[in-house]
């Protein structure tokens, strides 16, 4: 799998949306999907250590969303208790 061009990357159609009865809905969620993941599962496992740097490549987006929720799991009532606890 070759990477390309990574600073100016060229992103396709990608999977068309089914046919629902929330139509907006189904186009908001891939189009975030399309956002997160635009890259194609690796499917060369030639060695261990190319494979888990092109499955790290390939969930990025996931996995900055998980850290950016995590950051507001902890961060929330962190901030919550400062205001109740030091409300001089």
């Amino acid at each position: 799998m070759e990477l390309g061009n990574i600073s100016q990357p060229v992103y396709g159609p990608g999977p068309e949306a089914p046919g629902s009865s929330t139509p907006g809905l189904v186009v908001m969620v891939h189009g975030f999907l399309r956002l997160v993941q635009p890259n194609a599962l690796p499917i060369a496992l030639c060695c261990l250590l190319f494979f888990l740097s092109q499955l790290l490549l390939y969930e990025l987006g996931f996995l900055v969303c998980m850290a950016i929720g995590l950051l507001f799991i902890i961060l929330v009532p962190v901030v919550g208790c400062c205001f109740c606890c030091c409300r001089c």
